[in-house]
């Protein structure tokens, strides 16, 4: 009997922290990209190679932006620094460096307080070298 009510007591407890931390969730922002994946298609060696990635807080509090980070050193993310509001947008600037030759494909990691931290946004392409770019006649 004693092993019945201590199992009611437990499965109660784990019941209440499941909603709390339900409710919680509920509450708290959420970032949502227009989309989370950028081609580039094929970019001219030194050309420019910059992206806005657009977002909204869909979430019921203020979402705060604590990171941005990419994969590598060619890739260079610029993030709101000030709070976003519920419902309002903001947009994460991403500059890849095409004086690197080749295919690419790069990520950047978004660390917030939001429901779905960590958000991964990613950046592909292919850089041309200077050779197969050619001086029209």
């Amino acid at each position: 009997m004693k092993i019945i009510a201590l199992f009611i007591i437990v499965f109660a407890h784990f019941s209440l922290f499941s909603q709390s931390d339900s409710i919680r969730k509920k509450h708290m922002p959420y970032l949502l990209f227009e989309k989370t994946t950028h081609d580039f298609g094929t970019l001219e060696y030194g050309s420019d190679a910059t992206y806005e990635f657009i977002f909204k807080n869909v979430g019921k509090q203020p979402l705060i932006i604590n990171n941005c980070k990419s994969s590598c050193g060619c890739t260079v993310p610029d993030c709101p620094k000030d709070p976003i509001m519920r419902g309002k947008t903001g947009k994460i600037i991403v500059q890849y460096n095409t004086t690197n030759v080749g295919s690419f494909t790069k990520t950047i990691t978004i660390s917030s307080n939001a429901q779905n931290n960590p958000v991964v946004l990613t950046i592909k392409g292919r850089v041309k070298s200077k050779d197969e770019i050619k001086p029209n006649p």
